[in-house]
């Protein structure tokens, strides 16, 4: 019997977490889990690691920790609970663990991602920020660390499945012509500007086709989800921007496309549940098991495309802009949208406050070229600072 592919799942209560628990479990003889961590939630951790029964689970914030810790005492697990970033990276790098799901939501999923990086393990990126803040430091520590990257945002798992895996340093040397990146769309779509003033958090977290956390929720109905995965795209694919195209396509049916250039244009589609792309990249390169029903083509009978309007949704050009900028400018355009997103959660400012918040951030932030991962840190908490000091007057 090959042994057991042990697994670590960084941000394990999340959707993705809680998916890619769901596909290990249909395959018990491949996988176990290694470790589980969250930040604070800590009933559905207790139950994940009485399910799963992991060597270690670690959670963000002490006091969770402590909580979670007697529970499991009380229970008779033998689970180590940990605390902590370093936690996080020890879980992450630990010489048993085989691959590690990076499904922390935000900045906080940096660090770990790069301790798996380093350590040359299987890295599931499900984390959007690691490539969005720190995409050159990222890949060169993948290169270094010689880690195997797979993409778990079904736009880049699907361009990774159609993607030539010979195509050389570029895109050109394998023929690719460019990258079309699909989108929804979102809950608003086809709502007018003025409508777009009223939306309500009920309305902006109830999203068509995915279920997925709040915060990658409200990011889909701003469009800002795609500008991220646009700059995902740029540096899983070394794709130039004029390279990455967004297509918006109601249905999600077709999760993202290639074209060459010989006019060919390969597209990997599929219903819209995350357990196809988490069990493409736990198996690759083989294909397994993942739960998820055949796509019925029949009762879907038409796919419809359209371009994204930057003009209702301008996080999309903000996030164009902030990649042609390079330097800092996605950490800074991510920080200020994360503090922006939060507020519109909290009900602190408007649907239509995201963007202008974001942008108003950007123009007042000094872009710089990278030069080490304290350098971002601190490009974050100063675009924080700054999204935080423009809530303090709009409020």
């Amino acid at each position: 019997m090959p042994k057991l592919q042990q697994v670590t799942i960084l941000g394990a209560t999340g959707t993705i977490g809680v998916n890619t628990l769901d596909v290990i479990s249909q395959h018990p003889n491949r996988f176990a889990v290694f470790a589980l961590t969250a930040n604070q939630n800590v009933d559905t951790l207790f139950d994940q690691c009485q399910k799963f029964s992991p060597l270690y689970a670690v959670m963000l914030e002490e006091k969770a920790a402590d909580q979670l810790s007697q529970k499991l005492k009380q229970s008779g697990s033998a689970t180590e609970v940990l605390c902590g970033m370093a936690a996080l990276e020890f879980v992450s790098a630990h010489e048993k663990v085989d691959a590690v799901m990076a499904a922390i939501v935000g900045a906080a999923g940096l660090k770990p991602a790069i301790a798996a990086a380093n350590a040359g393990k299987r890295i599931l990126l499900a984390n959007k920020e690691t490539l969005v803040m720190a995409g050159s430091i990222f890949m060169q520590a993948v290169k270094q660390g010689g880690a195997t990257l797979l993409p778990i945002d079904s736009e880049h798992n699907a361009i990774f499945q159609v993607m030539p895996q010979d195509k050389g340093s570029n895109l050109a040397d394998g023929g690719v012509k460019k990258i079309l990146l699909t989108a929804s769309g979102g809950p608003f779509r086809q709502a007018s500007a003025e409508e777009l003033k009223r939306v309500s958090l009920k309305q902006a977290l109830n999203h068509p086709n995915w279920v997925m956390g709040p915060k990658i929720t409200i990011d889909s109905a701003t469009l800002m989800n795609k500008g991220l995965e646009v700059i995902e795209a740029r540096w899983l694919f070394n794709a130039s921007p004029d390279q990455i195209e967004v297509v918006v396509h109601p249905q999600s049916v077709i999760h993202s496309m290639v074209e060459y250039v010989d006019g060919s244009v390969l597209a990997q589609l599929g219903n819209p549940d995350m357990r196809t792309p988490i069990a493409y990249a736990l198996g690759y390169p083989e294909r397994l098991q993942s739960g998820v029903s055949s796509l019925d083509l029949f009762k879907i009978a038409r796919l419809d495309f359209e371009a994204p309007d930057t003009k209702k949704f301008p996080c999309l050009r903000l996030a164009f802009n902030a990649l042609n900028a390079g330097g800092n400018a996605a950490a800074i355009m991510n920080a200020a949208n994360e503090v922006a997103v939060e507020a519109f959660i909290k009900e602190k400012i408007s649907f239509t406050d995201i963007p202008v918040l974001i942008e108003s951030v950007l123009e007042n932030s000094s872009i710089k070229p990278v030069t080490d991962l304290e350098m971002l840190v601190s490009s974050d908490l100063e675009a924080r600072d700054s999204a935080n000091a423009w809530m303090a007057k709009a409020i």
